[in-house]
Order: structure tokens, then sequence, then C-alpha cells
């Protein structure tokens, strides 16, 4: 069924006194104030430092794949871990929201760093047509929202297309998750990449198959950099 996402309605205040927000982590009863996580997980996520450091176990994964100028990622994702309770809620829940407020969260630690490197654009891993009108939204383009409000960079969430609907990469393994998305993607907005420093992001990063396959795309633009973010990265794959 298809979600959308909308703008708070102004009776919601007065419902939250009785039926308080919870925290999309670990469930449990937060003020009414939009906040996504509570003020524990806020403090006790597995947050990284990935951005401070030009090579990290982020860019390593891609050595020999691409040549990658900058990679971070927000949390440590594990299995049936608050992170992936997060993502899960983010991507199959219609709470849009956590992709703009992790997107800002990063974003702010990304223009701060040295390390990363100001980039010129932004631009998500992109859906299907059909699964992004199931869903109501693109969870990268919620990410890349945030980013882009943080960093002060433009935000192009159509400049790559996704031409085929392609089967859940979730159990398979890195050469299958390659083939499963190789020529899936296309480039639609040349002109605004070409000569660009392009941040691609991404939800999560398991073996970087999908982030692969769409840098590789953008680096067939003349002049183009790449680098990627993403909210979490996988500790196995």
């Amino acid at each position: 069924m298809r979600t959308t996402h909308t703008l708070p309605h102004a009776s919601d205040g007065f419902l939250h006194f009785f039926y308080p927000e919870q925290c999309l982590a670990c469930e449990s009863s937060i003020p009414a104030r939009g906040d996504v996580l509570c003020v524990r997980c806020n403090s006790t996520l597995p947050l990284l430092n990935y951005h401070l450091q030009k090579e990290n176990p982020f860019t390593i994964r891609f050595w020999g794949r691409l040549p990658l100028h900058s990679g971070a990622a927000l949390f440590l994702f594990t299995k049936d871990s608050r992170v992936q309770h997060l993502l899960h809620n983010l991507k199959y829940n219609g709470q849009w929201k956590i992709g703009v407020e992790l997107g800002r969260k990063l974003g702010w630690l990304l223009k701060a760093s040295r390390a990363f490197g100001k980039p010129d654009v932004i631009v998500p891993v992109p859906l299907h047509e059909r699964k992004e009108w199931m869903r109501g939204y693109n969870q990268s383009a919620m990410f890349g929202s945030g980013l882009a409000s943080a960093m002060g960079i433009e935000h192009l969430p159509k400049a790559l297309f996704r031409s085929a609907y392609t089967e859940t990469q979730t159990r398979k393994s890195r050469i299958e998750r390659l083939e499963n998305v190789r020529d899936v993607f296309e480039v639609r907005q040349r002109e605004q990449l070409a000569g660009k420093h392009v941040l691609l992001v991404d939800d999560v990063m398991t073996t970087g198959s999908t982030l692969e396959a769409c840098a590789l795309k953008i680096l067939e633009v003349a002049g183009t950099k790449v680098s990627m973010a993403t909210i979490a990265i996988a500790s196995h794959f």
C-alpha cells in the first residue's frame, strides 16, 4: 500500500499530550517535539568517526573497485540492533523524517571535517519508480535532503534513474548483488553533474554493490569525482 509524507497538523501537539511519541530506535516514549530519537539513543547509538579519517573502513571496501574520493557513515549496523530498527522504520513504516534528521546530523559532521572535503552536489541512490510509488518516498532522497540542508549544497534527487525493478539484495552475495544491479542505473542530469564533486548517498552500505554501480555511472560524466555517505555501514557482509 502506498504511503505519503505530510506535514504535522496543528492538533498534533494536543494529541501527543495524551499520546506521547515513541523513539523510532528503541520505542521508549519521548516528548512531542518531532524528535525521532530519545535522549538515550541520541547519546548511545554506535556513532562512527569515519568523517575524520581520509582512509577508513568505509573507503577501504572500495579499494580496487573505483576511485572514491571520501566516504563516511553515521552508525554501525548490526543485526537486531536499534540501528536496524531505526532503518526498518525509515524504509517500511513511513517514517521519512528519520532520513531527514539523520542527514542533518551527518551533514553537520561532514561540513566541519577537513578530511572529507566539500562536495558540490548530493545525489541519492534512486528507487525504481514503482517501488517509490508504493513506499511514497525514496528513503535515500530523504537522507540526501537533510545532508544538503546542513551542508548548504545542492540536492539532485532525480540525477540518477533506476530503469529496472530488481530483486531484493538482502540475501545475495557481493557478486550476486553486483550482477543484480549491473546496468540498471542511468544518469539523467549529466550537465548538472559535469565537472562536479558528487556526494552519492544511500541508507545503508553492506557490500557496496549498489553504490558501486551508481558511482561508476556518475564517473562516466566528464570531470566528476565521487564521495559517498550512508546512514549506516554493516559490520559484516
